[in-house]
């Protein structure tokens, strides 16, 4: 990966493969932690560290996912987001913008509200409020549960459109992604769906998530639809929904520029009173 400083970090009992982009140069916003989505390593999302080219990233691999040892013992929300701000303080890193796509975003709500006082932002893509969502396409989310995806690269181009929708286009790119992924181990996957079953934050986030907040989804997701952005809006108090138009589930890589690009408004906007809260 370009521009990556990959390392194995022992935090909250757990050994992380982490990955850091421009994290020792001069920055003037804080640095992204962003939490991936199910199974995806941290090469799934690296060209998009890549492409936000003035901020730092840290991203790490969770247990049994990429280059992560397998976890010895399950954990959840609290644990794992209790892990990453040990591993911000590890790196020397006080504050941090949120951003999570998928089953991480479910993680980055719950780290914002754990841990208020190290995050100024949160960027929430493709994902929901948890338990309480309305699900996708019974025939994208039998393919979603499938670890096969990540292990049968014929099996992925045949059923890439019913998962992820058309945005990523020509065979080469869906290749290119395709790539990038490492299939997560059988413990490291059943504990990650473990790890978020019976969550919802549905009931908190009135209340504890009071952070500015973007909320990005496509219109075409068959694994999350939009209607779980807008209830993620209607219940944030200081949110903004962007929906993308044509996006599937992976619009944040089909729709790079255009996301980039609302990103980057979001996080560069200057701050307001109501952000300190």
């Amino acid at each position: 990966m370009d521009e990556a400083v990959v390392t194995m970090q022992k935090v909250g009992g757990r050994t992380l493969r982490v990955a850091t982009w421009r994290l020792d140069s001069a920055q003037k916003e804080p640095p992204v932690l962003f939490f991936n989505g199910i199974g995806a390593n941290i090469e799934a999302l690296a060209p998009f560290c890549e492409e936000m080219s003035e901020r730092a990233f840290i991203m790490f691999d969770m247990p049994g996912v990429g280059e992560s040892p397998d976890p010895v013992v399950p954990y959840n929300p609290f644990t794992i987001c209790w892990a990453a701000s040990e591993l911000l303080q590890t790196l020397g890193v006080d504050t941090v913008d949120v951003m999570g796509i998928s089953w991480g975003g479910g993680i980055a709500q719950h780290f914002a509200m754990q841990h208020p006082n190290r995050t100024r932002r949160v960027v929430l893509i493709a994902t929901s409020a948890g338990m309480l969502m309305m699900p996708g396409s019974p025939k994208a989310l039998s393919k979603m549960a499938n670890p096969r995806r990540y292990i049968d690269t014929d099996y992925m181009l045949k059923n890439f459109e019913t998962l992820y929708g058309e945005g990523l286009g020509k065979m080469a790119v869906k290749k290119g992604h395709m790539a990038r992924l490492k299939p997560p181990s059988a413990r490291g996957y059943m504990y990650q769906l473990l790890c978020m079953l019976g969550w919802t934050s549905a009931p908190a986030l009135p209340f504890l998530l009071k952070k500015k907040t973007l909320i990005m989804m496509g219109d075409d997701d068959a694994i999350v639809p939009l209607i779980n952005g807008k209830f993620l809006d209607a219940l944030i108090p200081n949110s903004e929904l962007r929906v993308m138009e044509g996006g599937g589930h992976l619009f944040l890589l089909s729709h790079r520029e255009e996301s980039v690009t609302a990103i980057r408004d979001f996080l560069d906007a200057p701050e307001v009173e109501a952000e300190a809260a």
